[in-house]
C-alpha cells in the first residue's frame, strides 16, 4: 500500500514540553463497561494522527476526553506542555483551545455563514470578528457565501464552514471524528483532502477519527490502531502495513488469505507450500496471513511453484481479483493489475512474496 510522503518526524516520538498533544494512560468507563483503556499517544505540532478501529472501540470517547466533553477518570492530558485535565480535574472546553468536527456540523440554521463563523469569537469586538470570518472564509474558499444561509448550501460546502468555524479561535489542537462520513465517496475525498492541507498549511496539530483504513492512509502521519479501547499498535501507514503486530493489524489494512497450521522443522505448511516460521517453536499453532497482492501468478510450468486452478475472475476497474480453487478448501483470492492475462478456467502457478506473509501464535491447535 503506497503513502504520500509525510514528515520525517517519527511517529510517536519524543515532544518537546510546550508542543502539540500527550496522552498519557487515559483510561475511561461507563459503568462497569470499560470503553477506553490505558491509552497513551503524543501528536506532534503540524501532524495529522488518525484513531482507527471499528465502531464502539473507543475512538470517539478519547476525542471527547481531549475536549474536555467527559470528565477524565485516569490518566493525563496535555496540550502545548500544559495539563489540561487530570482524574478529579480539568480545564473548561471552552479554555482549552481545541477545535471540534463531528459528523453532525451543528451549523446554526438561523445565522448567516459568517455569524456562524464568527459565533465564538466572543472575546473580540464586533468589527474584528467579522474581520476574522471573512479572513476564514476566504482560507476555505467559502467568501462568496458569506451572506448565504446553512440550507442554502451543499454537503461539501456546509463543511467548508464547520472548518472555518472550528478555526476562527485560532485552536491550538483540531479533533475531527467522521466528519466526511454523511458526503457521497467522490466529494468526501475532495472535501476531506482540502480540509486537510488547509489545516497542514496552518500548522494545525490534527487528530482525527475514523473507521476506514483507507482514508487514514491517505492523510495521516501516524496511524493508532484501536481495538477494545486499546490502542494496540502505532506508525506510519507504510509501517503498519508493512509489519502488523497482531492479526486485527494486518486484517484492518485489508483482505487476507488465512490458514490455520502449526510449526513443524521451523516452517508451517499451507495451500501454498511451506512457509518459515523463524523464532517459533515446533508444535505451535498458527495463523497464516497473506495479502491478496503478495501472490503472483505464471501461466507456465515451475517445479518449485503450487498449481491451482482460476476458479473465477472479478473485474474491479483498475484492478482484478482472481479466486484459486483449493482441494477441500476455501478459494484463495489474488489481487492483479486489470491488465493480467489470466482466464475462468486456467491452470496457474502460483508464487509467495515472503515479506507479506504474517505468522502468529494461534489460539488453538488444529485437526492434522
Amino acid at each position: 500500500m503506497n503513502a504520500p510522503h509525510r514528515r520525517t518526524v517519527p511517529p510517536g516520538g519524543a515532544v518537546s514540553a510546550g508542543s502539540g498533544l500527550e496522552l498519557e494512560g487515559l483510561s475511561h468507563a461507563y459503568g462497569a463497561r470499560v470503553v477506553v483503556h490505558d491509552v497513551s499517544l503524543r501528536l506532534p505540532p503540524g501532524e495529522v494522527h488518525c484513531l482507527v478501529g471499528a465502531s464502539g472501540c473507543g475512538k470517539t470517547t478519547v476525542l471527547r476526553l481531549i475536549a474536555g466533553l467527559e470528565d477524565l477518570q485516569g490518566g493525563r492530558i496535555a496540550i502545548d506542555g500544559e495539563v489540561v485535565a487530570r482524574p478529579g480535574w480539568g480545564q473548561p472546553p471552552e479554555q482549552r483551545r481545541v477545535g471540534l468536527m463531528f459528523q453532525d456540523l451543528a451549523l446554526f440554521p438561523h445565522l448567516k455563514v459568517i455569524d456562524n463563523v464568527a459565533f465564538g469569537l466572543h472575546r473580540l469586538t464586533a468589527p474584528e470578528r467579522r474581520a476574522r470570518a471573512r479572513e476564514l472564509l476566504a482560507q476555505v474558499d467559502m467568501a462568496g457565501h458569506a451572506q448565504s444561509y446553512p440550507h442554502m448550501l451543499s454537503g461539501g460546502e456546509q463543511q467548508r464552514v464547520a472548518l472555518a468555524r472550528a478555526m476562527a479561535p485560532r485552536p491550538r489542537l483540531m479533533l475531527l471524528d467522521e466528519p466526511f462520513s454523511a458526503l457521497d465517496a467522490t466529494l468526501r475525498e475532495q472535501v476531506r483532502d482540502d480540509v486537510v492541507a488547509i489545516l497542514r498549511a496552518a500548522g494545525t496539530p490534527v487528530l482525527m477519527v475514523t473507521h476506514e483504513a483507507d482514508e487514514a492512509v491517505r492523510v495521516a502521519d501516524c496511524i493508532h490502531v484501536m481495538h477494545e479501547g486499546r490502542i494496540l499498535q502505532s506508525g506510519s501507514p507504510a509501517a503498519l502495513y508493512a509489519h502488523p503486530a497482531n492479526p486485527f493489524v494486518a486484517g484492518f489494512f485489508g483482505p487476507l488469505n488465512r490458514f490455520k497450521a502449526w510449526v513443524v522443522q521451523g516452517a508451517v505448511s499451507t495451500p501454498l507450500g511451506p512457509m518459515q516460521a523463524a523464532g517459533l517453536v515446533d508444535g505451535t499453532p498458527v495463523d497464516v496471513l497473506i495479502r491478496p497482492e503478495a501472490l503472483r501468478l505464471y501461466k507456465h510450468n515451475g517445479a518449485e511453484r503450487v498449481r491451482l486452478g482460476v476458479r473465477r475472475i472479478r473485474d474491479l476497474g483498475t484492478n482484478r481479483v482472481l479466486e484459486l480453487q483449493v482441494p477441500d478448501g476455501p478459494a484463495i483470492t489474488v489481487r492483479m493489475t486489470a491488465s493480467a492475462d489470466f482466464d475462468e478456467g486456467d491452470v496457474v502457478a502460483v508464487e509467495v512474496d515472503p515479506a507479506s506473509v504474517y505468522i502468529y501464535p494461534g489460539p488453538a491447535r488444529p485437526e492434522r
